[in-house]
């Protein structure tokens, strides 16, 4: 039983790093672009990011959460991004 465990264990996890490789195509593409843009676009590239890294995570909370009024909302979100942040800085 030990030994057919042990294969089935293995065969599966063979599928899943099978699963998980992913090729990136389009990074090298990716990195030559940011390298030829000048910093300036670059910074505000950043800050666009950013800005839809919040707008997702509200759209998130609020898909997660229909009822809440929008104070309960930003009550919610500031809870959220408090426990996200990074207190190394």
């Amino acid at each position: 039983m030990f030994e057919s465990l042990q294969g089935r264990i293995k065969s599966e996890s063979l599928i899943i790093l099978k699963m998980n490789i992913k090729k990136h195509l389009n990074h090298k593409i990716y990195i030559k672009i940011l390298r030829n843009m000048s910093p300036q676009k670059r910074l505000l590239k950043a800050f666009e990011l950013s800005d839809f890294s919040k707008k997702l995570f509200i759209h998130g909370l609020k898909n997660r959460f229909p009822d809440l009024s929008d104070e309960e909302l930003k009550k919610l979100l500031i809870e959220r991004i408090d426990k996200c942040h990074n207190r190394n800085y």
